[in-house]
């Protein structure tokens, strides 16, 4: 009984490598087509720092939080302008200075 269960064992692994490459396939093309389509952004004609699947504003938030309002303002005008689309608590807020 023992000899059996290790020949059915021995079956299965051998038929996994050759089922595997066929199912794997389509699940990462499917998964690479979400992936991409969820990675997509609009381009806007506004600068600003990327959005770059939520790391953008996260970033954003930060250095308002870190450097304050002023000193953050200051340093994206100085970087993209005038006129400056950042994230402020996840929202999307614009910074019009001159």
């Amino acid at each position: 009984m023992v000899l059996e269960t290790l020949n059915l064992m021995q079956y299965l692994t051998s038929l996994v490598p050759d089922v595997m490459p066929v199912a794997t396939v389509p699940i990462l093309l499917l998964m690479c087509f979400l992936f991409l389509i969820w990675n997509h952004e609009e381009t806007s004609s506004i600068p600003g720092p990327g959005y770059c699947m939520g790391i953008g504003p996260l970033i954003s938030h930060g250095r308002f939080l870190w450097m304050g309002v002023g000193n953050a303002c200051n340093y994206y005008n100085k970087t993209y302008g005038e006129f400056v689309r950042v994230w402020i608590s996840g929202e999307e807020t614009f910074i019009i200075s001159k």
